[in-house]
């Protein structure tokens, strides 16, 4: 059942003025055919990526960011969701050198300088440190096609994706670490590998014309590294799937995941929510209660189903979390059906299904916070027929759908609402208010 409706784009090759052809799986495009932003960025990235190092990069890669229109926290469960790839992206800028050392810099001056040897990658999983997501996609590469000897470059990552904001900042620095280490070795890869994990099935689906999607960061920052929330929201799933196999006789030891309650069952998913509500009660659930459901015993539930990080949860709340997953799993099935219907009236309803999303998110799921609801409302008063959290929740960004004749006073009355506050409390760095269209996917650009 895993898949996701996207309008994707190849893996293309542009080529900055060199005769030398692309590699297998590329196009060549000319500099001609870039946008002039682009032009302007990669030539000043060239002359810090001088300054740096001494040298001028031999190309560069591209990897967009994405949001997540509808479809939130639904994908582990086994469900579909409906991501778009934004204009904002990561962009690398690249030397292979003949020694094995990996130097590693950023234009940003938060994220330090890393050296490393090409031959020795070792990954500090117990710090989310930004060079860590660079070295994941290099090693990803290494690993999968079984090589012990890495040839060492010199790199300056750049980015305009707003940091822990729910926009796959981290994603698009891992995609394109692995890109730039294909581009190195001379190899190829094919692209469903890279994104493959169920596997994934992807769907084009057209977006409404008459509107636009406007990303706001709400300033409120929320790291899934550093903390329990998502990793008790991801176990809530696991054992009300559980619980849900068992209420309705299944072999309940071998379910993870919700939606394969529904599969074995072979029901709708409005009847996976009738179902939910026969089975669960509302009422959060406790260790011991969970034991009785399932007929194990407290260490059978701690060291074969709870992971080392939710072993100490005293409550858990399975009703709320199966009832937001599958309501969500059907307005995304919703949403790709009136994209493709294309009513009349089509923005206004997909407007109302992102409006369900977000009070979902927020009342069933609750993975939003006060910052993002007040955004949510302010969006909507403003215009957008629809807005809702995006991204992990508990902060990040909002991403509204808004006519597109009401956008220039949508930006102005949203800027002066939220991030013009009279207590100056937002950091103007994370202020972060943009229209987007579905970007491009990953580029790279050979140098002359």
């Amino acid at each position: 059942m895993e898949s996701c409706f996207v309008a994707q784009s190849r893996v293309q090759w542009h080529d900055l003025g060199s005769l030398q052809p692309p590699p297998p799986g590329f196009k060549r495009f000319s500099c001609l055919s870039l946008p002039r932003s682009w032009n302007y960025r990669l030539l000043k990235l060239k002359e810090m990526f001088n300054s740096k190092f001494g040298s001028i990069p031999k190309f560069y890669v591209r990897a967009p960011g994405r949001v997540n229109i509808i479809g939130e926290h639904i994908d582990y469960c086994g469900y579909s969701v409906l991501p778009m790839a934004v204009e904002q992206d990561v962009l690398i800028a690249v030397e292979p050198v003949k020694t094995y050392a990996l130097q590693l810099a950023n234009t940003n001056p938060l994220y330090p300088d890393f050296s490393t040897s090409a031959n020795n990658i070792q990954i500090d999983k117990t710090k989310p440190l930004w060079h860590n997501y660079f070295l994941c996609g290099l090693k990803g590469i290494q690993e999968h096609f079984g090589l012990s000897n890495l040839t060492g470059m010199n790199c300056l990552v750049d980015g305009n994706i707003p940091p822990s904001s729910g926009l796959s900042s981290s994603s698009a620095l891992v995609c394109c670490a692995g890109l730039v280490t294909l581009t190195v070795l001379g190899r190829n890869l094919s692209k469903a590998k890279l994104i493959e994990f169920s596997p994934l099935r992807a769907t084009d689906v057209k977006l409404p014309s008459g509107a636009v999607f406007v990303i706001a960061n709400s300033c409120v920052e929320m790291n899934k590294a550093a903390t329990s929330h998502f990793n008790i929201r991801v176990m809530e799933c696991r054992l009300a799937a559980k619980l849900l196999a068992k209420y309705k006789s299944l072999q309940w030891d071998k379910v993870l995941r919700l939606e394969e309650v529904q599969a074995k069952l072979g029901i709708s998913l409005e009847e996976m929510l009738l179902v939910t509500e026969d089975a669960l009660h509302p009422e959060p659930y406790n260790p011991e209660e969970i034991c009785r459901c399932l007929g194990i015993s407290l260490e059978e539930l701690r060291t074969q189903i709870l992971s080392p990080n939710t072993q100490d949860v005293l409550i858990f709340k399975l009703y709320q979390r199966a009832k937001h997953v599958y309501s969500e799993a059907a307005r995304v099935l919703q949403f790709k059906k009136i994209c493709e219907e294309a009513p009349e009236n089509m923005v206004q309803l997909l407007g109302e299904l992102m409006n369900q999303s977000h009070m979902s998110c927020r009342d069933m799921y609750e993975c939003s916070c006060p910052e993002l609801d007040q955004l949510v409302d302010i969006c909507r008063k403003f215009g957008a027929q629809g807005s809702r959290l995006t991204g992990a929740g508990w902060g990040g960004c909002t991403v509204s759908i808004v006519p597109a004749d009401k956008l220039p006073s949508f930006l102005a009355n949203v800027h002066k609402a939220y991030y013009q506050r009279s207590d100056g409390s937002l950091a103007p760095e994370k202020q972060s208010l943009f229209a987007t269209k579905p970007g491009g996917g990953a580029l790279v650009f050979l140098e002359a």
